[in-house]
């Protein structure tokens, strides 16, 4: 699936087994949608609260998307604000003592 050609903003690459990709998404026409990672659960910790309505992340560039309220566009999509801040994932299936990803 990946391959050498492959940029870095066009696929998800995963850091390693046990640690979130840098980037994720739930939203499945996304290029950085994997559904079998999200089936693992990822916990998203955002300057330093645990968030569960989170619709994508970037750990390098450190942000969230999250949901606008109740408000969606004409095609019925959730409307979404970019955050701001310091962003930590991990594997809500590894327990407690999962490896996080930081920047």
């Amino acid at each position: 699936m990946n391959n050498a050609s492959d940029t870095p903003d066009s696929t998800p690459a995963t850091g390693g087994a046990d640690t979130p990709p840098d980037r994720l998404a739930i939203d499945p026409k996304s290029p950085f949608c994997d559904m079998d990672l999200l089936r693992r659960g990822v916990g998203i910790r955002f300057k330093g609260t645990v968030r569960n309505n989170v619709e994508e992340y970037c750990i390098s560039e450190g942000w969230v998307r999250v949901q606008a309220g109740k408000a969606v566009d004409r095609k019925g999509n959730p409307l979404t604000i970019k955050l701001n801040g310091p962003v930590e994932a991990w594997y809500e299936d590894l327990g407690e003592s999962a490896p996080v990803a930081k920047a």
